[in-house]
């Protein structure tokens, strides 16, 4: 085996003379696998039924013959304009009505038959040509799903909804029990009643919004699935399509059982500093969807994009120290987009491989250097490819909760990915490894589970985490958390369900979240806080987003809000249960209360923190099987404090000096 490196080829953007230097090129950097045809259907397909794949063979033939393995598109992406010339009706039509057109990409309605069957048919025909090719290592469906159009409210999406519908209830009694239907006037008399949530004079029915977020996920899924269905009848050779990492509007729980390898795109801003950080909570994702098996990187920048409002070029050595992050963190491929600049197009000042400047730049330098490292560590010697990253401290992730917590009509604003990370970043930002799990799933491996914010829970996963505590295991219940079930109906009787409420030894009595001026109303746009105070956060800190008033049974308080009408009310509880503890939090403490929060669980735990592996600040340290990958995400330099050999230099660790971006991967580590 050897780890994947390269990125997307689309060669058809440039002249044939250019291809054999690409392969020339490809060979010298390093690159082993090419992702082709993405977004080529109107190059294999320039008119309806006629098909022109002589260039991509050739290009297949080249890639071969030049030792570069294939990761072959579907192309369906981005259907050519003949399409939307002919069938009209698969454009998508936003919420208010509009119905977009062609010049961009992704121009297609979901639920359109008409699109799913002419994609089957290309789909079809590649198969018959290629699944044979000696280069194809890889099947790439389509390409990030729902990045632009996640949700179409068309007529025929609308037949779709209802007949989604009617499949999820059975009857429309069913439908106007879940919904509530009561409220307002709703009631429904027969499904074709039944609408998308287009755009309405104000608040619409929150299950309503729910279902379609579901249905819109799912519909996505089913275009995915149609082309799975006949790659699968003429070809044994994997499947994959690129996931977006912490992606609203697809739920990858639904989606990843459906791919053989997990892969993923990702971007993070070079000019932020949080990037870091939240990278590696994308890729612990990435790496939990897999059920802790290997993924791969399918797209990152070499170095700027060309989307935001400012495209700051990645420093240095960053593309490097975050490409290692990816690996320590459990992919087996480091791939990019693109591999060459593109001279013309909406991506042009997209950073490629090869840039406009060609091979005497900084980014073709790095490139390079990346490449040959990557050969270096590849193979079974330094057990890098296949291993995994063991971790005993998961936080739930759930849609259906992202979804709805965040619907208007509200306790308050909440950014449920601003939640997960603050709790990532606490337990990671200590040493500790952290997976992404579902409520429903199996907790048994793991000696912490966090759930915040899931908001939604059915009768199932409540139960499942209260028997995760009364088993032995150490639960944090985060604020908001269980406050509806699956319909959105709200447990009454202080929310949480009486599992965990027993669990926990408190119910809820009222939201109280921190309150400042109405943004709408031409207030401040600072955050509001709520101070609180106990040893368990350190001493005195703040907490934002969300506040409860608490009433405890059995369950100790060890910080409390001490201000205004929460004066005195606990913040964060502890009961003992079962050998193990539920832990309840009121509020989202700030960052350095937080972590001292999260060492003290993991302490109850018996989970004993990592120790420092260098003296600088910003370093992160991951186990994965036999090797320690260290970063200095920081700006200065680090001296490592971890005996061992570093297998990308081949010296002694100990004592060595990791500059800014600078990466170690120690073998036989030990601490000095």
């Amino acid at each position: 085996m050897t780890i994947r490196y390269g990125g997307d080829y689309n060669p058809e953007q440039w002249p044939r003379e250019v291809w054999d230097d690409d392969v020339r090129l490809m060979q010298r950097g390093g690159v082993n696998l090419a992702t082709v045809a993405v977004f080529s259907w109107a190059r294999l397909e320039p008119r309806p039924g006629e098909y022109d794949f002589g260039w991509l063979d050739d290009v297949l033939d080249t890639l071969h013959a030049g030792g570069i393995r294939v990761d072959l598109a579907t192309a369906t992406a981005s259907p050519p304009p003949w399409l939307a010339k002919l069938h009209p009706e698969t454009l998508p039509v936003t919420q208010d009505g509009v119905r977009l057109s062609v010049g961009s990409r992704q121009q297609y309605c979901p639920s359109s038959p008409v699109y799913r069957d002419y994609a089957r048919r290309l789909v079809e025909r590649l198969v018959e040509r290629y699944a044979g090719h000696p280069a194809l290592e890889l099947w790439h469906v389509n390409n990030e799903y729902g990045c632009h159009v996640s949700r179409c409210y068309c007529d025929v999406s609308a037949t779709a909804f209802r007949a989604w519908l009617e499949a999820q209830y059975g009857s429309i009694d069913e439908l106007n029990r879940a919904w509530g239907t009561a409220f307002w006037s709703q009631h429904y008399d027969s499904f074709d009643e039944v609408e998308p949530p287009r755009t309405a004079p104000t608040l619409g029915n929150p299950t309503q919004l729910l279902d379609f977020d579901r249905f819109s996920s799912d519909e996505l899924l089913a275009c995915y699935l149609a082309e799975v269905e006949v790659i699968r009848a003429g070809s044994d050779v994997p499947i994959t399509t690129n996931f977006m990492g912490f992606f609203k509007p697809v739920d990858y729980w639904k989606w990843a059982p459906h791919v053989d390898v997990v892969s993923d795109d990702t971007y993070p801003d070079p000019a932020d500093p949080d990037s870091p950080a939240y990278g590696a909570m994308v890729h612990d994702l990435m790496r939990s969807l897999g059920g802790g098996a290997p993924w791969i990187l399918m797209e990152q920048s070499p170095s700027a994009v060309n989307w935001r409002a400012r495209n700051a070029p990645k420093a240095p050595g960053q593309m490097r120290a975050w490409s290692y992050q990816s690996v320590a963190r459990g992919a087996d491929g480091i791939l990019f987009f693109q591999w060459r600049q593109s001279a013309a197009g909406s991506e042009k000042f997209h950073s490629g491989m090869v840039p406009h400047g060609g091979t005497e730049t900084r980014v073709w330098r790095e490139i390079e250097q990346l490449g040959g490292e990557l050969r270096r560590l590849s193979g079974p010697d330094t057990g890098i490819e296949g291993s995994r990253v063991p971790a005993d401290v998961a936080i739930t992730l759930d849609w259906d909760s992202w979804w709805a917590i965040e619907q208007p009509a509200s306790p308050t604003t909440v950014s449920y990915l601003e939640v997960l990370f603050a709790w990532h970043r606490a337990f990671t930002s200590l040493g500790f490894a952290v997976d992404f799990v579902r409520a429903d799933g199996d907790l048994t491996p793991y000696r912490v589970v966090v759930a915040p914010a899931h908001f939604v829970a059915t009768d199932a996963e409540v139960s499942n985490l209260a028997a995760f505590a009364e088993a032995g295991g150490t639960l944090v219940v985060g604020f908001g958390t269980a406050v509806l079930d699956e319909h959105l109906h709200v447990r009454l009787g202080g929310y949480l369900g009486e599992p965990l409420r027993r669990a926990l030894g408190l119910w809820i009595e009222e939201f109280a979240p921190p309150a400042g001026p109405d943004l709408r109303a031409g207030g401040g746009g600072t955050t509001p806080r709520v101070p609180i105070d106990g040893d368990v956060l350190g001493g005195a800190a703040m907490g934002s987003v969300w506040a409860e008033f608490v009433r405890t049974g059995d369950a100790e308080t060890l910080a409390s809000f001490t201000d205004g009408a929460l004066a005195g009310w606990p913040a964060v509880t502890r009961r003992a249960v079962g050998g193990g503890g539920g832990w309840y939090v009121a509020t989202l403490p700030e960052q350095p209360a937080l972590t001292r929060l999260a060492e003290r669980v993991a302490a109850e735990a018996g989970l004993e923190r990592p120790e420092a592996v260098a003296d600088g600040s910003d370093v992160e340290a991951v186990r994965r099987g036999e090797l320690v990958f260290v970063i200095n995400h920081g700006p200065d330099d680090a001296r490592l404090l971890i005996d061992g050999t570093d297998v990308l230099t081949g010296a002694e660790a100990s004592g060595s000096i990791l500059a800014p971006h600078g990466v170690a991967i120690v073998a036989d580590a030990q601490l000095s």
